[in-house]
């Protein structure tokens, strides 16, 4: 007779420490560390390349705001050293200021600069921030208009935008539903690819928006690397989290098109909110309804997954309210505290949830011709994922200015 095998568990593996030893091995080398960084701290052996160059500074504008006293810009400070504002300039005129909070600016802190200067409806203006080193940092206003009180009126107003340009398009093309439902399956497979191409255009289109507001936000937070880390991080949660009782399908699906829409909404509201706090929000009756069209074919990319599902009246409600709902909480947080690099973290998040529903649309378009992936490439689905991209495309001039 042949012997049986041997199993070893861990905790036989012969070289285990036990707990209390494998402890004190992770606290060891952290003690040698520490011990390290105070040699280091203590020698400073980095002095004996000073040559008196003053220290790497950086100052990000986040947000400017034009009130009947004056003009107060919000400032992040990426240096190297603590910063010290010494001076301030508006169209080449040195000014008064004051700074909330005072003192030095250290890495990563932020605060108000506030200047009583006298500006002009309709003008540019540019703001120069001098520091105790002589370094300049410039921003300019290129059209002064003041910027809106938010008030419950102002908030009724955005919610009301938000609507149009988010729920009622959404809604819409969610009544397309009855009518879709008698599709045989070439056009089943055009729907789904309609909904690949919609989908790819909306996280291009959001990653680049991202990426151009990474590159204003301060230096400290790596904003481009901040926001394919967030996209990725973004698109491996949620495959993780649709694919713990199988590929989704049906409602759940759908379900997961909502949410990848909604956060693109989300970002999408909170630039136009930050327009409406800058003063610049001249929509205007044609953008709405260009934001109205353009999103109007979201709906349809939602349906497409449940045209084989009976679904009631509340799902759609809360479907349209999943997608479409967030550019309604976009436009008040953009309007009342945007920052470009949060701006672009809300954009990169919705670009990987996106993603992640590309992936899934595409999986169950590759089931329903079995493992065949040849019916990826069939005229109704090639046809349907050009018609969605390009749709996308023909309705984003409508609203870009």
């Amino acid at each position: 007779m042949r012997d049986a095998p041997i199993v070893e568990t861990e905790a036989e593996l012969p070289g285990t420490p036990s707990p209390r030893r494998a402890l004190w091995w992770v606290v060891l080398p952290l003690l040698a560390f520490a011990a390290a960084i105070a040699v280091l701290i203590a020698t400073n052996p980095m002095a004996r390349f000073n040559s008196g160059a003053p220290p790497v500074e950086d100052i990000a504008f986040e947000r400017v705001i034009l009130a009947g006293d004056g003009i107060s810009v919000l400032v992040r400070a990426g240096g190297s050293e603590p910063m010290t504002i010494a001076q301030v300039q508006v169209d080449d005129a040195y000014w008064q200021f004051t700074q909330d909070p005072p003192g030095p600016l250290a890495r990563g802190s932020s605060a108000w600069i506030h200047v009583p200067f006298p500006w002009v409806l309709g003008e540019a203006h540019a703001v120069n921030l001098v520091t105790s080193t002589g370094a300049t940092f410039a921003h300019e206003i290129p059209v002064a208009v003041a910027t809106p009180v938010p008030d419950s009126s102002s908030l009724l107003t955005q919610a009301i935008l938000g609507i149009f340009v988010g729920i009622v398009p959404v809604a819409v093309g969610l009544m397309f539903y009855p009518a879709l439902r008698g599709v045989g399956r070439s056009g089943m497979s055009f729907l789904l690819a309609l909904t690949v191409g919609l989908l790819a255009f909306l996280m291009v289109d959001a990653l680049s928006e991202a990426l151009e507001l990474a590159g204003e936000s301060a230096a400290i937070f790596q904003g481009q690397v901040m926001v394919v880390l967030a996209a990725t991080a973004s698109f491996l949660i949620l495959m993780g989290i649709g694919r713990r009782n199988g590929a989704p399908k049906g409602l759940a699906l759908a379900t997961y098109i909502a949410i990848g829409i909604g956060l693109h909404n989300f970002g999408e509201g909170l630039a136009i909110g930050a327009a409406f706090a800058a003063g610049a929000a001249g929509l205007g009756t044609f953008l709405v309804i260009g934001f109205a069209l353009h999103n109007v074919t979201e709906g349809i990319g939602i349906a497409a997954p449940i045209l084989r599902q009976r679904v009631t009246l509340w799902t759609f409600v809360w479907l349209t309210l999943l997608a479409g709902g967030p550019a309604v909480l976009g436009l008040w947080i953009g309007s009342l505290a945007f920052a470009p690099q949060w701006s672009a973290l809300a954009l990169a998040i919705g670009a990987g949830a996106i993603l992640q529903v590309i992936v899934e649309v595409t999986a169950l378009l590759r089931r329903r011709d079995g493992v065949d992936v040849g019916g990826l490439f069939s005229p109704a689905a090639m046809t349907g994922l050009a018609a969605g991209a390009g749709l996308m495309y023909l309705t984003a001039m409508l609203v870009k200015i």
